[in-house]
């Protein structure tokens, strides 16, 4: 398997340190408010890797974790937590926030058939760690006290800047316009491994430290819990693009600078989902979520689908057009399987299954490129083989993309009356289902009327739709 790393800006092979075992650390979210669908895009695309890992045989670690405390609402290391903010929002303690955003996250990637991370773990049941290697990081030189905070001196690093060469107006990345500069700092780029009282006194978590009563900075978390539950050697970093700077160059930073060796080789990261008019964020209008998807009909996997239909270090653009065209592709999809199933016969070649699932796995080692492995999919349909070994062909497929695609077969073909119900009629009857679930009856009207244009009748009984020949 070939990976592109942003650590070497190019594709590598995969490699771990330990032969067939991966450590995966995944940059988890910070559950002060629902997550849009461009956070999600990020998780579903690393669950198609770790997933991918697994069905190639490696055993797999993920961890994530949950910032509950310390990610501020600007990279500069100023303004509000983002948690206090929602609290505010909301009337709430900041861990009744945490508590129900945490839900409400996993809840969602669970209608996005996401998998649960191996270890999830809170910032906050890891303040001893955090101040044990802030501590540690002082001895070493590494980090300095200023104004009451603890912060990471940048220069001491050989290289700060891994990811990219920066000139000196790059340092402003981490001092956004309109955002006050700390003036702690003895330089722009040194961030906080630990706030004092002094600094925010509204804070409402706060723990006793050797430097006065705080909290710790949102960098520190993600190397501390990584350490924790995946030793010092990390196999695989993933997150959003939009963490490469200064988020995930600092965690190598103070991760490398406590264990004096290399910490991570492979790092994987997610291009942005955006709108027509740019990036889509929470501070923006563009606060799409699952659930949003779910009031105006759309199945979440057909959402996901949409995803897997592009790179994933390519920008990806949403439009409900775009999301309704996957739509349509997604429901054809299960209606040409839901075709197969009345065509088996219990036999499955072999020698013809390992050749469909190795034009997947190319794809899918080939930088996990999921657009092509959609591709393979498609080809199941078109080859020779029998029904049974393509419907083999593609339940192995689906281990990794994990679209539901016989379940939902099998639900719609129970439907029908007919073990032979073509493809595209049990797709319209799937367009007429969704129409008259979003009560446009003239629009359910029409589809009938092509249906039975076609020689078949569709009835609705207790049992759901039913399709038969005329």
């Amino acid at each position: 398997m070939r990976l592109y790393n942003t650590l070497t800006r190019k594709v590598d092979e995969f490699v771990t340190h330990r032969e067939g075992k991966v450590g995966m650390y995944t940059c988890g979210p910070t559950v002060y408010h629902y997550a849009h669908i461009g956070n999600l895009r990020t998780y579903i695309m690393e669950d198609v890797l770790e997933k991918y890992l697994r069905y190639s045989g490696y055993d797999v670690k993920r961890v994530m974790n949950i910032t509950d405390v310390g990610h501020l609402t600007s990279d500069g290391d100023t303004g509000d937590d983002k948690m206090l903010k929602g609290a505010k929002r909301e009337h709430k303690t900041v861990m009744e926030i945490a508590e129900f955003y945490t839900n409400a996250f996993f809840e969602d990637c669970k209608k996005l058939n996401i998998r649960k991370p191996d270890v999830i773990e809170p910032a906050t049941a890891c303040i001893d760690l955090f101040i044990e290697v802030i501590q540690e990081l002082i001895r070493k030189g590494y980090a300095y006290e200023a104004g009451g905070n603890i912060y990471f001196d940048t220069s001491k690093p050989d290289k700060y800047y891994v990811f990219n060469d920066f000139n000196e107006e790059d340092l402003e990345v981490g001092v956004r316009e309109g955002v006050e500069e700390d003036g702690n700092k003895r330089s722009k780029s040194d961030f906080v491994l630990w706030f004092t009282k002094s600094k925010f006194d509204d804070q409402e978590l706060k723990w006793d430290s050797p430097w006065g009563t705080g909290y710790p900075g949102w960098h520190i978390e993600c190397s501390c819990i990584s350490m924790k539950h995946l030793g010092e050697y990390l196999d695989l970093h993933c997150g959003g693009v939009d963490n490469v700077f200064p988020h995930h160059t600092n965690e190598i930073a103070q991760s490398e600078a406590y264990l004096g060796h290399k910490w991570c080789s492979q790092w994987f990261h997610v291009h942005h989902l955006n709108t027509e008019d740019g990036k889509m964020s929470k501070s923006k209008g563009e606060f799409l979520t699952v659930s949003l998807l779910e009031e105006k009909r759309f199945d979440p996997l057909a959402y996901r689908f949409f995803c897997l239909s592009s790179h994933y270090r390519k920008s990806l653009t949403f439009t409900f057009e775009n999301l309704e065209n996957a739509a349509a592709a997604y429901s054809k999809l299960i209606a040409r399987t839901a075709a197969l199933l009345g065509q088996k016969t219990g036999a499955v070649d072999e020698t013809e299954l390992a050749r469909l699932k190795e034009g997947f796995c190319k794809a899918m080692d080939d930088d996990l490129n999921t657009s092509n492995a959609l591709t393979a999919l498609y080809d199941v349909f078109k080859s020779g083989a029998g029904a049974d070994t393509k419907l083999a062909a593609i339940a192995e497929m689906d281990k990794v993309l994990s679209l539901d695609i016989i379940s939902k077969a099998e639900k719609l073909e129970e439907n029908s009356d007919s073990d032979l119900i073509p493809a595209d009629i049990l797709q319209l009857a799937e367009q007429r289902r969704i129409a008259r679930a979003e009560k446009n009856f003239a629009l359910a009207d029409s589809l009938r009327d092509q249906i039975s244009a076609m020689g078949y009748m569709v009835e609705e009984t207790r049992q759901g739709t039913k399709i038969r020949k005329k």
